[in-house]
């Protein structure tokens, strides 16, 4: 025995499939790992190897030179081949890239103390109980070789081990202990946390380390080992939103198509980094895989990951054709923090096979509805009102009346595809509550590129289309517009009509109570102080502004009553023309009524009409007096 321990011996490879120890004595053993071959000696592996011993003993009774297969060795011909070096004496460098092939197949050959001190499963299992655990560097690169003889290191407790090891390191602060800063390159740190400098604390204190120091070391592992890795640190009480960044930076690692959206300008955020995967690319089945993970393992709570991402996984998750459930909570998640959503994000193409529309309606509607059902529940969705019956804004009503100008804005964008049924545009644009829209102009600006993108629709369509809006909450911009809007129909032109000449009234009656203000400040100023030159001259310039922008609104109203005056006229001419002699059936039939003192339409009752007054009034009587006669 000692004899073959004290020779300095080599494995060296003459054929591809062969390997010969070089003592100088003849191989009286062939043990066959896989595809190899290794001739050696018979005595020193039986005296460090239990199942080498048996197997020895076994072949020996039948021929002088045996012949032994080791079939399923973990690590296969390479660790065998370390195995066979250390049964001859041969030191070996034990490092963490081998520790845990040599550890199971030293428990699989049975090298335990009986067969002589100090052997292979004592060292295997020191080294990595006092280097590598030690280490977070070695303790990854430890469960990394893992992978391929993962029965043997979950029977050994070496994957549990090195996960718990990892597990520690990242859920506590890495400042406190100066890990890893050491391991990535940095200096190392006294007790204290100041810098050491060649063993002397220099009295500096290193920069601190953000929390998400280990996410790419974690992207490294294979998806089974991550996943145990990620429990494990959950059952630790690490924060939901590191699990949920590290979730993230391994996502955006292997899953390619979240990139597809991805601006220049988000390269500069660390929750945004370029892919970093190396080798070949998963396929798209291990894809779908990762991507159902990644929402078992992603909490469901707002705000933990960016809103840009999850509309990735959403995206991705409908190319892959992953599980209904795994798009169901995706859209959840999204729904949970849609007011942080951008109009690019909603604009998600829609990959059914049917291609009934070009982008993807129905989710966005799934999406919306789940945020109104999460604002109903947190009791956001309460609007305040005055006394004067407007709405009073609040923090509370700011979320939802974002999602409004988004939903808006969406609809706009997907009115010009033909192909988007009515009753489908309908049900999104009435699914945002009217208190969200302190204006409507967005959704009249969505309404009418509808209209003009399909012209075919009836007319009875197109005023239950123009119903969605309230023409009281258009601005004076979109009044004007839409009372030139040919596509709009007559009834909803005069209303908007109607609503923008009150606007203009409002709007001239607080410009004479403010210069009723400003005449009685300035009077009230003079019998006091006196006025100066330069102050009459101010107050005469603010009287011309005054006065050209109050003509300007008269104007306005000129013509506006001119306008309603020849309406007046042209639905008179359609009363004739199918035998109406009264202007209230002509009413009755386009089904409106001129509430305002310029706009009432009761000709049955002409004595009655004390109410009504100015210039409409006047034009509607000699309407009427001609013809009569």
């Amino acid at each position: 025995m000692y004899y073959y321990i004290s020779l300095c011996i080599e494995l060296s490879m003459h054929v591809i499939s062969c390997r010969f120890c070089t003592t100088g004595l003849p191989s009286d053993v062939v043990v066959e790992v896989g595809e190899m071959s290794f001739h050696l000696h018979k005595f020193p592996l039986l005296s460090r190897s239990g199942v080498m011993e048996r197997l020895i003993a076994e072949a020996s009774d039948e021929e002088e030179k045996c012949s032994i297969c080791l079939p399923d060795i973990p690590g296969g011909a390479k660790t065998f081949e370390l195995v066979a070096k250390f049964c001859y004496g041969v030191k070996l460098e034990l490092t963490a890239s081998n520790v845990v092939y040599l550890r199971c197949a030293a428990e699989h050959l049975e090298m335990t103390e009986e067969y002589g001190e100090g052997n292979l499963i004592v060292q295997t299992e020191t080294f990595l109980n006092q280097v590598v655990l030690r280490n977070w560097k070695d303790s990854l690169r430890a469960l990394q070789t893992c992978d391929e003889i993962i029965s043997y290191a979950d029977e050994l407790n070496i994957t549990k081990r090195c996960i718990e090891s990892l597990a520690m390191k990242a859920s506590t602060d890495p400042n406190l202990f100066g890990w890893p800063m050491m391991e990535h390159g940095g200096p190392m740190q006294s007790p204290g946390g100041s810098v050491l400098w060649n063993g002397i604390s220099t009295g500096a204190k290193p920069k601190n380390t953000s929390s998400d120091w280990w996410y790419e070391d974690a992207s490294n592992l294979s998806l089974p080992l991550y996943k145990r890795l990620i429990s494990v640190m959950e059952s630790r009480g690490i924060r939901q939103e590191i699990i949920a960044g590290s979730l993230t930076f391994y996502a955006k690692r292997y899953l390619p198509g979240l990139y597809r959206r991805q601006g220049a300008n988000d390269s500069n955020s660390s929750t945004c980094l370029a892919p970093v995967a190396s080798g070949a690319p998963l396929s798209e089945e291990d894809q779908k895989i990762l991507l159902e993970e990644i929402d078992r393992l992603l909490p469901i709570q707002k705000g933990l990951v960016p809103t840009k991402f999850l509309f990735g996984l959403l995206r991705t998750a409908m190319i892959l054709r992953a599980s209904p459930s795994c798009i169901s909570n995706f859209e959840k998640r999204i729904g949970l923090q849609l007011d942080k959503a951008t109009l690019e994000d909603l604009l998600m193409p829609n990959f059914s096979y049917s291609m009934e529309t070009l982008y993807n309606v129905d989710c966005v509607q799934r999406i919306l509805e789940h945020f109104l059902a999460m604002d109903q529940i947190t009791g956001g969705a309460s609007p305040c009102s005055a006394d004067d019956g407007q709405i009073i804004g609040s923090p509370s009503l700011t979320p939802i009346t974002m999602v409004a100008k988004l939903i808006d804005g969406y609809l706009a964008e997907v009115a010009p595809d033909v192909n988007l049924k009515l009753p489908k545009f309908q049900a999104l644009a009435a699914s945002v509550p009217d208190y969200a829209r302190p204006l409507d102009d967005g959704l009249y600006r969505a309404i009418d590129i509808y209209l003009k993108s399909h012209p075919w629709l009836s007319e009875s369509d197109r005023e239950q289309l123009c119903r969605l809006m309230d023409c009281q909450k258009l601005s004076l911009e979109a009044c004007t517009h839409a009372a030139q809007n040919e596509r709009l129909p007559l009834r909803i032109v005069v209303q908007v009509l109607f609503f923008e000449q009150l606007q203009l009234r409002t709007s001239i009656a607080g410009c004479f109570l403010v210069s009723d203000n400003l005449d009685g400040s300035r009077q009230l100023r003079s019998g006091f102080t006196g006025s100066t030159e330069g102050g009459w001259a101010s107050a005469v310039r603010e009287n011309q502004v005054l006065k050209v922008g109050m003509d300007n609104m008269r104007m306005r109203v000129s013509e506006l009553e001119k306008e309603c005056s020849n309406m007046r006229q042209e639905i008179e001419k359609l009363g004739r023309v199918k035998g109406s002699s009264t202007w209230g059936n002509v009413s009755k039939k386009f089904g409106f009524k001129l509430k305002s003192q310029m706009c009432s339409a009761q000709e049955d009752s002409v004595s009655n009409q004390k109410n009504g007054s100015g210039k409409i009034e006047k034009l509607k009587g000699k309407a009427q007096e001609k013809h009569k006669s």
